[in-house]
């Protein structure tokens, strides 16, 4: 089975080539029919797209240290590889296109992967942005920030995180959690990114949170109040937001939770999962707090309090069954 991602890398290096080539004149008629050739392979259409922006945002990133050091690494790696002597009257076109390409190339490398903040299953990181905002990411959790002049933008591309928001009037504060968006100013809010939609809460401030395939579904929270954006008509609800966000202290805490749900928030925090069997016991309420990661603790408990056989498996994780049905 090919890798995606790899997949995507090659045709992301294979369009920055096209871009310099096409940026040559003149241009051939040859060289055009291959391009239209490259361009109907799945995926490069939209790699040349990409490179084109990226190309257009050089002017912006021209003055960035990381940019320049990649370039000048670029340039050195090419310079080092190449012995072929250039005839002299090349060298104004070998001065403008190499550096083009090393530029090129650079972006397409190094920009998917700038502002890239993530975390493995059972971890969490505090990120500190360079506005002053604080980003506390949650197990298995991915963002991508992206600042510009007049926007702060910050895609959850998975999981779940913890927003304290350094105030910019000028450039307004928003998460991108799938078709849900939250755009606050001076705030703090937590994100949790789901199947469908999201789940935001809000601690403190004032957030607007809009599904953005559907201009009439937004909302505006208060501090203590949530929104799931999946489903037909969701509305905001009253929390107790300490104990939404207790994630962030390294608790679980459930209150009248249904044993199917709390095994589910559990594994988050798992590698090796919890399997529970299906029966009447899914749905009876668990009250407590355990700590993220504790896997043992928490089977122990629930096992005990609710007549349950803890059962080993292959893989690593563990079958909660009732005693009185077996294994």
């Amino acid at each position: 089975m090919s890798d995606p991602q790899s997949a995507t890398g090659v045709a992301d290096r294979e369009a920055a080539e096209w871009h310099v080539r096409l940026g040559e004149r003149p241009v051939s008629a040859d060289t055009l029919h291959a391009f239209k050739i490259w361009r109907e392979t799945a995926g490069n259409a939209e790699a040349y797209r990409r490179v084109e922006r990226l190309w257009r945002s050089t002017g912006s990133l021209s003055s960035d240290g990381d940019i320049q050091n990649l370039t000048q690494a670029t340039l050195r790696t090419s310079r080092s590889g190449t012995k072929r002597a250039w005839p002299r009257r090349f060298f104004p076109a070998v001065a403008v296109l190499v550096p083009v390409a090393a530029v090129a190339l650079a972006l397409v490398l190094w920009l998917p992967s700038r502002g890239l903040y993530e975390t493995e299953i059972g971890g969490q990181r505090v990120v500190a942005l360079d506005d002053g905002t604080q980003v506390r990411l949650d197990t298995d959790t991915r963002i991508r920030v992206r600042f510009a002049s007049g926007e702060r933008r910050i895609v959850l591309e998975q999981g779940q995180a913890l927003f304290t928001v350094a105030h910019d009037a000028a450039r307004p504060f928003r998460v991108e959690a799938g078709a849900t968006e939250v755009t606050a100013l001076g705030t703090v809010f937590d994100v949790r990114r789901e199947t469908t939609g999201a789940r935001v809460t809000l601690v403190e401030g004032s957030v607007a949170v809009t599904d953005v395939q559907a201009e009439t579904r937004n909302w505006r929270l208060a501090a203590g109040q949530q929104v799931q954006t999946a489903g037909r008509d969701p509305a905001p609800v009253a929390v107790d937001a300490i104990l939404e966000t207790s994630w962030t202290q390294g608790h679980l805490v459930f209150k009248g939770t249904p044993l199917r749900e709390a095994v589910a928030e559990v594994n988050r925090y798992l590698p090796d999962k919890i399997v529970l069997a299906a029966g009447p016991a899914s749905e009876v309420a668990v009250n407590g707090t355990f700590a993220t990661g504790d896997r043992d603790a928490f089977v122990a408990a629930v096992s005990d309090l609710f007549d349950l056989s803890a059962q080993p498996q292959a893989d690593g994780g563990v079958r909660l069954t009732a005693r009185s049905v077996g294994g």
